[in-house]
């Protein structure tokens, strides 16, 4: 995966061979916990959706490497914490790789949880850093970037609809694990930011 700031991405992944990947509330809250901790320190979440055996994130990028606290002492002062710089892609690895552990703990699992390539597709730019184009949950490739209609909505609205197309509930809003219900006043998530999805222009 490649990340440029002031760029919007579509980042997804699913269950290795469709295989689910959240098997409980308790997980699909680990998992938005992580989110929380990996992700926003880059981006900013403009959307997301949690589903049985796949998730999708569409986030704004602000940065793409930070200084991170390791946690451990500099053994020569014992006073400084060190630290160490992490790019985007180590912490949706990190994120990736320690739930993948938790479930297979959990379930008895061997193997791979996820695919082996998570998706990162830019949406507003379809040269120089990644096509503008996603895979539906049905396989089919949506070419945003020879539609008239904007990249930005169409991936929004996709990824809100995900649950309601693959029959799960009957609207959006029916999803618990997905912003939708934020985006309706539904309840207070605080893991959108929704000044910044006012700035492009989203509408729920």
């Amino acid at each position: 995966m490649h990340f440029a700031t002031d760029h919007v991405y579509h980042i997804y992944n699913r269950g290795n061979n469709s295989q689910k990947i959240f098997f409980s509330k308790d997980n699909y809250l680990f998992f938005l916990k992580k989110i929380k901790t990996y992700i926003l320190p880059y981006a900013d979440i403009l959307a997301w959706c949690l589903m049985p055996n796949h998730f999708h994130l569409m986030v704004y990028v602000h940065d793409v490497e930070i200084e991170v606290d390791v946690g451990a002492r500099d053994r020569m002062t014992s006073s400084h914490p060190i630290s160490k710089k992490r790019t985007l892609n180590n912490s949706i690895a990190i994120i990736l790789r320690s739930y993948a552990r938790a479930i297979q703990k959990q379930e008895n699992l061997n193997g791979s949880l996820f695919q082996a390539k998570t998706k990162a597709n830019c949406l507003t730019q379809i040269d120089g850093i990644t096509p503008s184009w996603f895979y539906s949950s049905f396989g089919t490739i949506i070419n945003i970037a020879q539609s008239k209609d904007d990249p930005l909505q169409i991936c929004f609205d996709y990824i809100h609809l995900n649950p309601v197309k693959a029959s799960l509930v009957k609207t959006c809003n029916d999803w618990e694990f997905s912003s939708a219900r934020d985006y309706a006043g539904m309840r207070k998530g605080k893991l959108i930011n929704r000044e910044k999805s006012n700035e492009f222009g989203l509408v729920y």
